[in-house]
């Protein structure tokens, strides 16, 4: 069994997929799309970043591949739709550097509130500017939080301990933490808050999100912060807006195109701005976090690969099943049409196999039911299950 790692995924990563017997290849950048179908032919787990983009040209590159597993929050850098068609499980972690992204969050609020970015540069360059011009407290200001997710919310919390209001717009209907307060529009928040921080997912619908419309919409001298995805900004607009004064000060984590491995050159626009903070995508990359992840994310990709559980799976049907029993496990991921779950119980009945535990569940257009039976199916009863035009594939354990 083999797993390859890309991206300088965490050593805890390497100790669980080892500990479970596999043979572990890291690499230390990502991989272009020619580079993993030259290196996927015989590889079970994949282990990415979000630099390393998976297609459907991959996917049918890599016959072995059973699971994905996405060492960060976002997974629209693999194409889910065609690896849910192929039954490779995607896998994420959707919470475990949540606390990291909200501290770098909340250390370029004060930042920038203070304009310590221009004032390091000018001690550098050996000037001596004591003054309190454009330095302010975070305290009694108000944060505008977009998207007001996991990380949304717990940077909610966190900013209202240090005293600021907080105001949060998303489309979808969450409760409020703390004193926070929901507005009604996108509009109503730019025009309320102080600092406008954005915390959005990777759909494709999010590209351009926040443009000239939406940096004009800021109250004047307000500050900007994206530690969400790259293209959901128009950075030439912020340029403008930052130049113009219109914006006190920004934060940039994440960028359209970023550099491919370590070392690599990065160009941005926004290069050389006064009180403008520009990190190379480290929103979650603190020690505790990567940690964490590769901990989290090795052991979903061993659970689904040694024992079929789904849990967490952001494109396949979930199934949280329990430890392997002392009989034997049949996973079968198919088709949802009527009729499959019958069909394959009669093929256990007519086998003489006494079913001792079954977990079915759905999702769109695909079923996955585990089955844990007394003895092992016979080699015809697997063929005829295996050849059944609604199977898109079935496992034993």
């Amino acid at each position: 069994m083999k797993a390859l790692l890309l991206e300088n995924i965490h050593p805890s990563a390497v100790q669980v997929l080892e500990s479970r017997g596999y043979e572990v290849e890291l690499r230390a950048g990502s991989l272009r799309e020619a580079e993993l179908v030259e290196s996927l032919g015989d590889v079970d787990l994949l282990g990415i970043r979000s630099n390393t983009t998976v297609t459907k040209r991959v996917l049918e590159a890599a016959p072995a591949l059973q699971a994905i597993g996405c060492f960060c929050i976002g997974t629209n850098q693999v194409d889910l739709v065609a690896a849910a068609e192929r039954g490779v499980g995607v896998f994420n972690a959707p919470y475990s550097n949540t606390r990291s992204v909200v501290e770098l969050v909340i250390g370029e609020i004060i930042a920038l509130a203070r304009r310590l970015p221009e004032k390091t540069q000018r001690m550098h360059d050996g000037v001596w500017d004591k003054s309190a011009r454009g330095s302010h407290e975070v305290r009694g200001r108000t944060l505008g939080i977009v998207g007001y997710g996991n990380i949304g919310t717990q940077l909610s919390n966190v900013a209202e301990a240090l005293g600021m209001r907080v105001v949060f717009y998303d489309t979808a209907d969450r409760p409020a933490h703390g004193n926070a307060r929901r507005t009604s529009s996108l509009a109503e928040l730019l025009a309320t808050a102080d600092v406008v921080s954005l915390h959005v997912d990777g759909r494709p619908g999010n590209a351009g999100f926040f443009g000239d419309e939406e940096f004009a919409a800021m109250k004047p001298r307000a500050m900007f912060i994206n530690a969400s995805r790259g293209m959901v900004v128009d950075y030439d607009s912020l340029r403008n807006h930052v130049l113009s004064g219109h914006i006190a000060g920004a934060a940039v984590d994440v960028f359209p195109v970023e550099p491919k491995a370590q070392g690599d050159e990065f160009d941005s626009i926004l290069r050389g701005l006064d009180n403008v903070i520009l990190t190379p995508h480290v929103g979650g990359s603190t020690q505790e976090a990567q940690e964490e992840i590769g901990w989290f994310v090795a052991e979903k990709l061993a659970g689904f690969a040694l024992a079929g559980s789904t849990a967490l799976s952001v494109n396949l049907p979930e199934v949280l099943t329990p430890p392997l029993p002392d009989g034997h496990r049949v996973g079968f991921l198919h088709h949802n049409v009527p009729g499959v779950l019958a069909r394959l119980n009669a093929v256990f009945a007519e086998a003489g196999d006494n079913v001792i535990g079954q977990h079915l569940s759905t999702r769109d257009q695909l079923g996955y039911v585990i089955t844990d039976a007394s003895e092992p199916l016979p080699a015809e009863a697997i063929g005829e299950l295996r050849a059944s035009e609604h199977c898109v594939w079935l496992r034993t354990w």
